[in-house]
């Protein structure tokens, strides 16, 4: 029985030691064959280095610990390290030699549930999916020759809004006329506000390349109108909520708390941006069905996604979300 006890010992003893030899080897293969930037001081276990960035703006944040901790180091965003550069030699090789790696997007929540689960293509991880989206795009798309066959729709436009403008002038002038005034002459003035101007003006361009809409302007009708009251107000939503930084982002376990309130605002945006984004698709899938072709100048953005996607998927993406996604990255972006 003793001779039996020995032989267990000797065995459990040469076990545990065979185990920690192994262990020993790997840590030490891991640490001579990876070269990891370091990581700064002061995580805690779940937050991470997440309390650093209440302070101040993350901008200056970083920069306070860039003049700390030299050009490259890691830091700890709740659950997630993220690595931070301060050298345009790094930067050069990250997106050079190692352009396969970070070519990949992160995943925040607002991507996730905005982006209609990163269909983007600016925010699509580096894969199948990115490079035949890339394709269509810059060749079918975005191409030279159709950006000049839509040339004149910015003349147009520009035209358009130039002569709104005169007669907005010329409205005021014949008022004055009529009371009586003998002031109404080429140097009466009538007040513009030209951020607005521009702004429906750059909108108008963008929407009439893209869905064939025109959202502003004398000429635009109520829905119309309504329409682009509902698209404005959801950008100013879409801006503000794709830069929110959410618990879930930090501490994923925690994501179903919602603290804030912002995931569930960024449901709504997105689902408000479905609805108008199916309803353009809709119009622009009966007309083809009636047989309105147009000439090769005249079709838009979705005319052309629709034609080129054929209603096929893209990596498991449906044609439908595709044409949304990149439509909706066109007039926002």
């Amino acid at each position: 029985m003793d001779l039996v006890l020995n032989y267990l010992n000797t065995a459990t003893i040469a076990l545990i030691a065979l185990i920690s030899l192994f262990f020993f080897l790997f840590r030490f293969s891991k640490v001579s064959h990876t070269k990891e930037p370091p990581i700064i001081s002061g995580s805690w276990p779940i937050l991470g280095h997440l309390l650093l960035m209440r302070t101040q703006t993350p901008h200056k944040t970083l920069a306070a610990l860039v003049d700390k901790y030299g050009p490259i180091f890691t830091i700890k965003l709740g659950a997630t390290n993220a690595l931070v550069l301060n050298n345009w030699e790094l930067a050069k090789e990250c997106f050079t030699k190692n352009d396969m790696v970070v070519s990949s997007r992160p995943k925040p929540v607002a991507v996730e549930l905005m982006s209609y689960n990163q269909a983007f293509i600016g925010w699509a991880p580096y894969g199948a999916y990115w490079r035949q989206l890339r394709k269509i795009v810059t060749l079918e798309i975005l191409s030279s020759r159709r950006v000049e066959l839509l040339s004149h729709i910015r003349v147009s436009e520009l035209q358009t809004s130039i002569k709104e403008l005169v007669k907005v002038w010329s409205n005021q002038v014949s008022v004055q006329s009529t009371g009586g005034s003998n002031l109404a002459s080429t140097n009466d003035y009538v007040s513009v506000e030209l951020k607005k101007w521009f702004a429906q003006l750059t909108l108008n361009m963008v929407l009439r390349m893209v869905v064939g809409k025109r959202c502003f302007g004398e000429m635009v009708d109520e829905k119309n109108k309504e329409e682009a009251i509902r698209f404005l107000d959801n950008i100013r939503d879409f801006m503000r909520l794709i830069g929110t930084f959410t618990v879930g982002d930090g501490v994923p376990i925690l994501r179903f708390l919602d603290l804030g309130g912002h995931e569930k605002q960024m449901k709504e945006c997105a689902k408000k941006f479905d609805k108008l984004l199916s309803e353009w698709l809709e119009e622009h899938r009966e007309k083809k069905v009636l047989g309105s072709d147009k000439v090769v100048g005249e079709r838009d953005f979705l005319d052309a996604m629709l034609l080129v996607l054929n209603d096929k998927p893209i990596e498991g993406f449906e044609a439908d979300t595709v044409i949304k996604a990149t439509t909706l990255v066109r007039i926002i972006f």
